[in-house]
């Protein structure tokens, strides 16, 4: 490993790929097994069936794939800190982890127990240790603030091997464009920004365009970059924290929503594609990438092989996004009516239209299926286009500049004119979803259902359509179907990001198995696997 290390220095690579080429030699070693360390096992029986209800609840929780397993750390943690605040044994924790398959079977070892109950133990101080809420903020929304990152530091705790990998091509993403974005003059003379505050949206936008990562994992990050010890904080720094955990967290989410945070954003997703490749290149041989990635020639082939590899996975990851996200969707949909639409509708009008309940459930479905069967892959030509792109990366090569600009300033009459067109196609879009509905008899108590839904569909399809970009290095072209389509669509589309924003918070179907299904289910499982450790030693016995 030494010599690797030794011999990066003597490439042409550029030195942030050599640094890369380092951090992936240490995820390497770090995600080996270590001999004669004892791990954490759990009853394989009990295991398979707490899996299958994982599997249940993907569906109704869904997010995307690689946030996942961090969705379900933060919902297993606000369960159990919800039975028993008092109870803060994390053992009982990662058990439940590990059967659900989150993690793997016998292979965490049994000192990560202590590490993930100092992380309990550090965020439970700051929610027990904080100063009463300032005005526009709540408790509650501390609550789940908090825990949401907590969930990420006891990922890292269990999982360093994968926060190192994904961490070193973020730095690594961040060190190589932060040098080719300019401000704009526009975007200067209205918003102003520091060398500090670029450097920080870059950060940003590079998590959110190369991993996709969301508020809390990017919350996480910042803090652990404000606050270098934060995995170990001292009690003095804890208290303080504690204290000022409302300013902290204003912080956060004034850097979260940044003026300029989409333009960034829209920079680091456009040429985010030879990283992707660059870091599945290096995934395949750690050892061995230094001297294959430092031939020109070799490289090529490589860029290659990863770039047909993660296209045949995007068209399988595209689809797969559909069907989960419609079928949780669909889910509620169904949920939603039999409690609310159908009673009301039955009480009111004294009976419900059946027709209005298939148009109800398959109507937004058909919608998510005419989105996500449009898609279109990169053309054949964009893959000479990403082999240079990765080249100049590899080798810091070229002196591209991305701006980051707004759009020019418009008057004050402008400004009118476009807000008042606006309004009126957006009362025209549903003025003609209502009228539609009305001529087929659609119960007027259902409007409403249907809007939102289809709000809902239309917004995860548009987003499932970005993520199938991710290869495309040409900007999309546009058309004179999007002249004429992207006024009508776009109000949908925004109605239905405002309502996902809110979704998690009314998902009824999720409520449902937090409360009903998910509390009873596991403790029978736990019950399962100590009745199975009981025969296990009544077995033993017999000799």
């Amino acid at each position: 490993m030494e010599e690797n290390r030794q011999n990066t220095s003597d490439t042409n690579l550029s030195k942030p790929t050599q640094r890369l080429i380092d951090q992936y030699h240490e995820w390497y070693w770090l995600s080996q097994p270590k001999e004669g360390a004892v791990t954490i096992h759990v009853d394989e029986v009990a295991s398979k069936v707490a899996a299958f209800y994982e599997r249940i609840r993907e569906i109704v929780d869904w997010k995307e794939e690689h946030l996942m397993r961090r969705m379900a750390i933060e919902r297993i943690l606000k369960r159990r800190l919800f039975i028993n605040t008092g109870v803060k044994k994390a053992e009982p924790f990662i058990l439940e982890l590990i059967r659900g398959g989150h993690f793997p079977n016998d292979r965490i070892e049994k000192t990560k127990i202590e590490e993930v109950q100092y992380v309990i133990d550090k965020y439970a101080y700051i929610l027990e240790n904080n100063p009463p809420p300032p005005k526009d903020k709540t408790k509650a929304q501390l609550y789940n603030k908090i825990l949401g990152i907590a969930a990420c530091e006891i990922e890292e705790t269990l999982d360093p091997a994968s926060y190192l990998k994904a961490n070193s091509l973020i730095e690594y993403m961040e060190a190589t464009i932060r040098e080719k974005i300019v401000i704009g003059e526009e975007a200067l003379t209205r918003v102003g920004m520091s060398e500090r505050e670029k450097d920080i949206q870059i950060y940003i936008a590079v998590q959110r365009a190369l991993l996709n990562l969301d508020a809390p994992i990017i919350s996480y990050n910042f803090l652990k970059r404000q606050f270098p010890d934060w995995s170990a904080l001292p009690p003095k720094t804890l208290q303080k924290i504690a204290s000022n955990i409302y300013l902290i967290w204003g912080g956060i989410e004034k850097v979260l929503s940044h003026p300029l945070g989409d333009k960034f954003y829209k920079v680091c997703e456009r040429y985010d594609t030879p990283y992707l490749l660059l870091g599945d290149i290096m995934s395949q041989d750690p050892g061995g990438a230094q001297e294959k990635i430092s031939d020109p020639g070799i490289l090529e082939k490589l860029i290659e092989e990863a770039y047909n590899k993660r296209l045949g996975t995007l068209r399988i990851r595209s689809r797969r996004a559909a069907f989960y996200s419609t079928l949780s969707i669909f889910l509620s949909n169904v949920a939603v009516l039999y409690a609310i639409e159908v009673p009301l509708a039955t009480y009111v009008i004294g009976q419900f239209n059946k027709t209005a309940m298939i148009i109800d459930v398959l109507g937004p479905t058909f919608l998510m299926f005419l989105l996500v069967t449009t898609i279109r892959l990169p053309r054949k030509e964009n893959l000479k286009l990403v082999v240079n792109e990765v080249k100049k990366t590899v080798y810091g090569e070229g002196k591209d500049v991305f701006e980051v600009e707004l759009y020019p300033k418009r008057s004050f009459v402008l400004r009118l004119i476009f807000g008042l067109l606006y309004l009126s196609i957006f009362c025209l879009c549903f003025g003609a979803m209502t009228f539609g509905l009305y001529r087929i008899n659609y119960p007027p108590l259902s409007y409403l259902i249907m809007y939102i839904f289809t709000s809902l569909i239309a917004f995860t399809g548009v987003k499932i359509r970005q993520r199938a970009r991710e290869l495309e290095l040409s900007e999309e072209k546009e058309t004179i179907f999007n002249l004429i389509i992207d006024p009508f669509a776009l109000p949908l589309i925004r109605l239905g990001k405002w309502l996902m924003a809110r979704w998690q918070k009314i998902n009824i179907v999720a409520v449902i198995f937090n409360y009903l299904i998910e509390m009873p289910f596991l403790t029978f499982i736990e019950f399962l696997e100590k009745w199975r450790y009981f025969l296990k030693e009544k077995k033993e016995e017999i000799h």
